[in-house]
């Protein structure tokens, strides 16, 4: 489905997007199994830089982007605690490609989040560290996935995590390292695990948190037909978060499969005005809740690309959006961004004084 592009002039900074090559033989290691995140990985098993441009050049004004760590092209060699720093020496590779310009004005990765184990406590600066100077300047933060429910219908393939992760002593003996050493921290966690996301942005009020994909809503597995439900409990939950002013909030994950407004990868695809109408009562209780200085436009993709297009999702966007002033909108779709993640370049001009 082609539709026009909304707004192609407004500037975007997308905060959360992938980069992953799976080659046959290690799409051959993944489990098996029919879910839908399972799908999208053998619909799309490459997704580097040719991949990426050829969506931000679908007719938005996207000018600067930021990676988020999907554990890809780690080290093969070494101590297991160093191995994450090559999926953040790979994408610092591209983004030095994207920042000669022969690939035009946009800024891909220019900030980076990577990953750090911080189970290891005290042990987890170190390698904080050495991340840091992979990232050749541009490493902004970490991000540990807390995601877990006990049904394991829920996250298929990423149902890895044991739960409580927020609460680990041993977790928050390494998270005690990100302030001090100027990195944010961005969380992945369900819908139901929000109270420990709560208490762990209370027990660290100096560390810049961004909380993904609103929170992630569930509606397959044992939540199949229960969203709306569940409406209200994650609306008081995103209202207790917001009182914490360290937190920020990503507007968008909602097309994956965990929601399930949408069963199978090869549907037709929607229309943005179909997306906006399914997603609209998330992102506007969200930036209702945290107020526009503190919600960012994410893609999440190619991970999104489960539910809609790149063209038809920032439409979405922009509908939902419509009734925002100028400095609102520049906010959302780039200031924040900006602001949170410390872009510099002159290619985001000065989106972040929107949202200081």
């Amino acid at each position: 489905m082609t539709e026009p592009i909304l707004e192609p002039d407004l500037p975007i900074v997308d905060p959360h997007h992938h980069l992953w090559d799976r080659p046959p033989a290690l799409m051959r290691q993944m489990p098996a199994g029919d879910h839908g995140f399972m799908e999208l990985l053998r619909n799309i098993p490459r997704y580097l830089l040719d991949e990426y441009l050829a969506d931000l050049r679908s007719g938005h004004n996207v000018r600067a982007t930021v990676f988020m760590e999907c554990r890809s092209m780690y080290r093969a060699d070494g101590p297991d605690a160093y191995k994450c720093i090559g999926e953040t020496e790979f994408v610092n590779g591209i983004a030095a490609m994207s920042a000669s310009g022969i690939y035009g004005e946009v800024r891909v990765a220019e900030g980076i989040v990577g990953h750090v184990d911080l189970r290891m406590g005290d042990a987890a600066e170190d390698v904080l560290r050495a991340q840091i100077a992979a990232g050749g300047g541009r490493f902004r933060g970490i991000r540990n996935s807390a995601s877990h429910d006990d049904d394991p219908a829920v996250l298929g393939p990423l149902a890895r995590t044991l739960p409580g992760l927020y609460l680990d002593p041993a977790f928050r003996a390494g998270f005690k390292a990100l302030h001090p050493l100027g990195l944010s921290f961005d969380a992945w966690l369900l819908e139901p695990q929000l109270p420990d996301l709560i208490d762990l942005a209370r027990a660290f009020p100096e560390t810049v948190i961004v909380m993904d994909h609103v929170g992630t809503p569930l509606g397959i597995g044992r939540y199949a037909g229960t969203r709306d439900e569940r409406f209200a409990i994650w609306r008081a939950n995103i209202q207790t978060l917001a009182t914490c002013p360290n937190v920020h909030v990503k507007l968008g994950g909602l097309p994956m499969p965990f929601g399930g407004w949408r069963a199978r990868m090869d549907a037709p695809d929607d229309s943005s005005e179909t997306l906006a109408a399914w997603w609209r009562p998330y992102i506007e209780t969200c930036i209702e809740a945290f107020g526009v200085t503190r919600c960012m436009f994410e893609s999440n993709f190619p991970v999104d690309r489960f539910g809609a297009t790149y063209p038809a999702l920032w439409n979405a966007f922009k509908r939902i959006a419509s009734g925002c002033s100028a400095n609102e909108k520049a906010a959302l779709f780039s200031g924040t961004a900006a602001r949170v993640y410390k872009l510099t370049s002159n290619v985001t001009g000065n989106v972040a004084t929107h949202a200081s």
